[in-house]
């Protein structure tokens, strides 16, 4: 692309070498060319500046090629109003059409003040509320995943290796608003259902651990031990234009109770996890899941049982309340589950349990393996917030890194934000089981 225009110091300078390559009165040839590519303007900009230069010479007159365009041409930009933008309520900074009216400028003018990265897009979504109990639960769980390395002489999480997520999510045969790219002529999409509110949808209970692999990307255990869907199957009742009556259908259990959550994590998680769990790995196993109602406690006979044979010894324990980002599942892992299942399209229940099944075991342990980078770098941002989840989610750029050979296994924590926290705690009279790493960092244990 031409430049529009030359700076006076430049067309000063396209003098200069023009006179110096003069020979009889002449620039030698071909040098107003060379000039004009120098300077990325055309051959007839250059001319003109050396016609008017060599004029005023032969007029035996000081040389002046200085523009002659005064001031700036076209309309003024107009500069963003940052500081009234922030000043104003969220509610009236929606949309770029509503921040427009909102400071008297037009959406196009806001459009190019986002393109320009002068404002940003940002979607925000709802945090659980916390109460004061709940940000010091969270803390002390969080401190609970520390260790103190000797050989490194720093602080950092545990492995984690031994720890078993599990979590339950609705999973929608469609979503009511969808977006489609058709052609110019092409017919829209049609679709309906009675009413929005019951759209079919199906609870899956998935399973994961963290992966483990080599150095050189050997995958030892991928870390995926299985996704269950609540469903039941019966004869069809009716006639209809899809079966025959007597045909064996696939239905959703609507009402998840103890009871469900209970026969699915005996009769399917526990003989998955002995089936898959890797022969060299430690049988010491936690499964962790949430404060969910229908969930059973560590202490169920039939569980215990069932959990402490064949050489294993599985416990169950609860997340701190109100804190889907300390979960796996909930942090990341689900959406990408979904981000791959709404790829496919389902009619019956049978599709929807296929497509959600085939997105689960589609996934990498690379994505999973990221997930649990990530909720390091969670627990890092709740120490920082005396546990508070006003955190925006971490960035670790770990596809880099891992392409690069320097991604971590664990991350390492700052020893003085360990210590702050440590005495918060001590102020808050929550010090629970971290006598060895106050030990460790050189902290008095009160007694």
């Amino acid at each position: 692309m031409k430049k529009p225009n030359l700076t006076d110091d430049e067309r000063h300078r396209v003098v200069c070498m023009l006179f110096e390559s003069c020979k009889n009165g002449k620039p030698e040839h071909g040098k107003i060319n060379e000039v004009a590519t120098i300077f990325n303007v055309t051959r007839k900009s250059i001319y003109s500046i050396w016609t008017a230069a060599k004029k005023q010479r032969m007029e035996h007159i000081p040389i002046n090629v200085r523009s002659k365009i005064k001031g700036k041409k076209g309309k003024e930009r107009v500069p963003c109003p940052i500081e009234t933008i922030m000043g104003l309520d969220v509610s009236k900074r929606t949309t770029l059409k509503r921040l427009g009216k909102a400071i008297g400028h037009s959406t196009s003018t806001c459009h190019r003040w986002v393109k320009e990265g002068l404002i940003k897009s940002h979607t925000n979504s709802i945090h659980p509320a916390l109460s004061q109990d709940n940000k010091f639960i969270r803390l002390h769980f969080v401190m609970g995943k520390l260790v103190f390395d000797r050989l490194l002489r720093c602080v950092m999480f545990k492995n984690m290796s031994h720890i078993i997520h599990i979590d339950d999510k609705w999973f929608y045969m469609t979503n009511p608003k969808c977006r489609y790219y058709i052609g110019s002529n092409e017919a829209l999409p049609y679709r309906s259902c009675k009413s929005k509110r019951y759209i079919t949808k199906i609870m899956f209970l998935a399973a994961v651990s963290r992966p483990t692999y080599k150095e050189n990307g050997e995958v030892l255990f991928d870390g995926k031990l299985g996704i269950w869907p609540f469903t039941y199957q019966e004869p069809a009742k009716r006639k209809s234009k899809n079966r025959s009556a007597g045909t064996i259908v696939t239905k959703p259990i609507e009402s998840i109770t103890k009871k469900v959550t209970k026969e699915m994590l005996i009769n399917l998680v526990i003989p998955s996890i002995k089936e898959k769990w890797p022969a060299n790995a430690s049988k010491e196993i936690s499964i962790q899941q949430d404060n969910a109602k229908p969930h059973i406690n560590g202490k169920d006979k039939d569980f215990i049982e069932e959990a402490t044979s064949n050489g294993f010894n599985i416990k169950l324990s609860q997340q701190p309340p109100n804190s889907p980002d300390l979960n796996i599942l909930d942090l990341g892992f689900f959406r990408s589950i979904q981000s791959l299942q709404d790829e496919f399209p389902a009619k019956t229940v049978e599709d929807l349990v296929k497509n959600v099944t085939e997105a689960y075991e589609a996934e990498t342990f690379e994505t999973l393996d990221n997930v649990w980078l990530s909720l390091q770098a969670c627990m890092v941002e709740i120490m920082k917030r005396k546990g508070h989840n006003d955190y925006p989610l971490p960035h670790l750029a770990k596809a880099a890194q891992r392409r690069n050979g320097t991604l971590p296994r664990d991350l390492t924590v700052d020893e003085d934000l360990v210590k702050e926290c440590i005495q918060f705690l001590i102020t808050c009279g929550l010090i629970g089981d971290l006598d060895q790493l106050m030990l460790d960092l050189g902290i008095q244990v009160p007694f």
